[in-house]
Parts: structure tokens; C-alpha cells; sequence
């Protein structure tokens, strides 16, 4: 008949001072790749209502100010709406070369799942939240600035209607800025839930990351290091 062996008290101290570490590093590990994986999700999703949207909203004014470019009945409309629809063809066709990182950075944190490699996963989230970043930077600004100015100048200038030329302007700026807040930003929210640390315990100095955990399951907090 089998004996049950007890295991000493100071024993069983240790086994769980091995064990429960190395428990919680996995257990943090998983809620990383989860939040990575729906962090991207998320993205991609929201790129994809981003892209079909914008080329929507781009692709019918470039119809209607085609349309009023002939058929509108005053003479400043015709002209305002000629200017209207070449900004609105070169919006339109920058939206087919205009592709968010989401999608790619998605699939390739499948792949790097598998693998098991959470310091790329890392890295790619990093770059992908970088990517945002520069897409809401002074460079995401530059063409629409160029764009707006010409077409506010050839209206303010060559027509001779300086308030008709600024109202242009500053109209296409504002659709600009509200292309480019409409961006997803998920990469930069998953980057930012983990915030650095530090534990001392006199001479021995521990680096770990923690973030905060909200969830209609639970409440807590994520440790990694």
C-alpha cells in the first residue's frame, strides 16, 4: 500500500519560493501577449473603418465638386469647386497609399506567438506605436499644408477673393487634422499599460514592469521582469 510522505515545513517554503515565481512570470507572460494580440486586433479593425470611411468621404466630395464644377450657377462656385476637386483627387489618391501599420503588425505578432518570442513581440509593438506617433507628428501635416495653401492661393490670389481663399484653406486644414485624430492608436495604449519600477530591499535592487488590470472578471494587477 502507498505511504503519503509530508513534506517539511521549511521544505514547502522553499518549493513555493521556486514554483511561484516562475508561476506568475507565465501567467504575466500570457496577459502580455493578450494585450498585445487585442491591442492589434483593435487597430486593425479601427484601420480598416479609417481606410473605407476617409476614401468614402474623400471619393464623394471629389464627385460632387466635379459635378458643381460645371453645373453650379455661380461662376465663383464653378472655380472654387475646380479647386475643390483637385484636392480632393490628390486626398483621394493618397488614401490607396496610406496604409496603417495594424493589419501587417497583427499578422506578424501571430507569428512571432508561435514562435514563443516575446521580445520581439515587444519590439514590434514598440515600433508599431512609433509608426502612430509619427502619423500624428508635424510631418503627417506637411502635404495638406501645401496642398491647402496652393488651393487657398489660387483662389485668394488668382480669383481675387481673399476670404473665399482662406475659408478654402483653413476648411481642408481642419478635414486634415481630423483624418489624422481618427488614426488608431492601440499599439501606444498597449506600450503604456506596462509602466517601469523598481523594488529595493536594501542592497538588492529589482527592475520589474506592473500594469493595472480593469475587466468586468477582475481587478488586479500584472507584474513582469
Amino acid at each position: 500500500m502507498p505511504r503519503l510522505r509530508l513534506v517539511s515545513a521549511p521544505l514547502a517554503l522553499l518549493l513555493l519560493t521556486l514554483v511561484l515565481p516562475v508561476l506568475a512570470q507565465a501567467q504575466s507572460a500570457q496577459e502580455e501577449w493578450n494585450v498585445y494580440h487585442d491591442a492589434l486586433q483593435r487597430g486593425e479593425h479601427q484601420a480598416t473603418y479609417w481606410q473605407y470611411g476617409w476614401t468614402g468621404i474623400y471619393g464623394t466630395s471629389l464627385a460632387y465638386n466635379a459635378y458643381q464644377a460645371s453645373e453650379a450657377d455661380d461662376s465663383d462656385d464653378r472655380f472654387d469647386a475646380r479647386v475643390g476637386a483637385v484636392k480632393s483627387a490628390l486626398a483621394l489618391g493618397g488614401m490607396f497609399f496610406d496604409r496603417q501599420p495594424h493589419p501587417e503588425a497583427r499578422r506578424n505578432l501571430e507569428r512571432l506567438r508561435g514562435e514563443d518570442n516575446l521580445a520581439h513581440a515587444r519590439a514590434l509593438i514598440e515600433q508599431t506605436a512609433a509608426v502612430e506617433r509619427e502619423r500624428r507628428g508635424w510631418q503627417a501635416r506637411v502635404g495638406s499644408l501645401v496642398v491647402n495653401t496652393a488651393g487657398g492661393l489660387v483662389i485668394g490670389v488668382g480669383d481675387d477673393r481673399p476670404r473665399d481663399g482662406a475659408i478654402s484653406f483653413a476648411t481642408g486644414m481642419l478635414v486634415n487634422e481630423l483624418q489624422i485624430w481618427t488614426q488608431p492608436r492601440q499599439a501606444g495604449v498597449a506600450l503604456n499599460r506596462f509602466q517601469p519600477a523598481q523594488l529595493s530591499m536594501g542592497d538588492i535592487h529589482v527592475d520589474y514592469e506592473y500594469a493595472f488590470v480593469l475587466a468586468p472578471d477582475q481587478l488586479g494587477m500584472h507584474i513582469r521582469y
